[in-house]
C-alpha cells in the first residue's frame, strides 16, 4: 500500500487555516494517504484525530502512514458526508476543526485499473469505494440517453453533452461499452474538429460528470454543508478545498448563508425571525495555490480552499 501517494494541496494553507490546538479533535472527512492527516496529528499531544474515507486502498495506506502517532488516531470506513453519524458512533459531541479535501486523489486518477482516468484502458468502475454497488459501466450503458445528457452537461459543463449523449446510446446498441478507452474513442466521434484540437483532452469533462454521478459527489457536499458546521465547537474552523465548480458553489453557499443573521425581508422595520449568524467567514475570497506549489504540483492549478469559523 505504500505506493498510495497522494501530493498534498494547499497543505500549509490548510494546516494555518484548521489553527490546531493541541489538545483538540480533528476530523479528516477524506483521508487519502494522510499528507494533510499526519502533518494535523504531528500537532497534537493530548488532542485526536478522526480519519475518514470511503477508500478501502486509502484508508489502509493511510494507517501505515499514521502508525507514529498511536491512539491519537482513529480510522473509519466511512463517506465524508456521514461526519455526524461517524461522530455519533465515537461517541463526540464536537469537534475543534474539519478539513475535507474533495479532489479525487492522485492514486486513484493513476491507478489505471480503478477506471477513473481517460489516459488508461481500464473496465468503466470509478468507484471510490468498490462496494458501493453503482459503476461507471452501469451509468454508461443502461441510464437513458435524457440522463446522460443531463449529467454530461450538469456535472460535467459538457457543451457537446447532447451529442456524446446520443452517441453513447447508438455505439451501446451494438454492444455493451466495457472499457475507458471504448467511451474515449465515442467521445471523440461525437464532437466536433475544433473542440478535438483544445488544449483540455476532449474526454476530460464527461469523465469528471460519470464520475460525480457514480459517486453522487454533490449530493455528499450537499449533506455535509448542513451537517460540518452544527459538530463544530465555538471556535472551531471548517476547511474545505474544491476542485471543479460546481463543488465550489455549493460550499460558497453553504459558508455565506451560515455567515450571515437575520433573514427577515428588506422592509421589515425588525427582526422576527431570530436567526443569528453561525460562522464568520475567514477570506471572503477561496486561497488558491501559490505558483512555486503549481510548479511543483499542475493538478493544484482548481484548487480552492473556503475556511470559515463557528461562532
Amino acid at each position: 500500500m505504500s505506493d498510495f501517494y497522494h501530493v498534498s494541496v494547499l497543505l500549509d494553507e490548510c494546516i494555518e487555516a484548521l489553527d490546531i490546538k493541541p489538545d483538540g479533535i480533528y476530523v479528516d472527512g477524506t483521508l487519502g494517504g494522510a499528507g494533510h492527516s499526519s502533518h494535523i496529528a504531528a500537532k497534537l499531544t493530548t488532542g485526536r484525530l478522526i480519519g475518514i474515507d470511503r477508500d478501502p486502498v486509502a484508508l489502509k495506506a493511510a494507517g501505515e502512514r499514521l502508525k507514529p502517532f498511536g491512539d491519537r488516531v482513529t480510522l473509519v470506513h466511512s463517506n465524508f458526508c456521514e461526519i455526524k453519524q461517524v461522530l455519533q458512533d465515537l461517541g463526540i459531541d464536537a469537534v475543534d476543526g474539519i478539513l475535507l479535501d474533495l479532489g479525487v486523489s492522485s492514486p486513484q486518477l493513476d491507478d489505471g485499473a480503478r477506471g477513473f482516468s481517460y489516459m488508461a484502458d481500464a473496465p468503466l468502475d470509478m468507484r471510490m469505494n468498490n462496494e458501493d454497488p453503482l459503476t461507471a459501466h452501469t451509468v454508461v450503458n443502461t441510464w437513458s440517453q435524457e440522463e446522460l445528457k443531463r449529467i454530461l452537461y450538469t456535472y460535467g459543463e459538457e457543451r457537446y453533452a447532447p451529442q456524446i449523449a446520443a452517441a453513447i446510446c447508438r455505439r451501446r446498441e451494438e454492444k455493451p461499452i466495457e472499457t475507458t478507452l471504448e467511451l474515449v474513442d465515442i467521445i471523440r466521434s461525437a464532437m466536433p474538429a475544433a473542440a478535438l484540437r483544445e488544449k483540455q483532452h476532449p474526454a476530460k469533462r464527461s469523465f469528471q460528470a460519470i464520475r460525480i454521478a457514480v459517486n453522487d459527489e454533490l449530493s455528499s457536499v450537499e449533506k455535509v454543508m448542513r451537517d460540518a458546521i452544527p459538530a463544530l465547537n465555538p471556535g472551531g474552523r471548517l476547511a474545505i478545498i474544491t476542485f471543479h465548480s460546481l463543488e465550489d458553489r455549493i460550499v460558497k453557499v453553504g459558508m455565506t448563508d451560515a455567515s450571515k443573521g437575520c433573514t427577515c425581508p428588506p422592509h421589515f422595520p425588525v427582526c422576527v425571525c431570530g436567526k443569528k449568524p453561525a460562522v464568520k467567514l475567514i477570506s471572503r475570497k477561496p486561497i488558491t495555490s501559490t505558483e512555486e506549489e503549481l510548479e511543483r504540483n499542475p493538478r493544484a492549478r482548481s484548487a480552492k480552499l473556503r475556511v470559515c469559523e463557528k461562532i
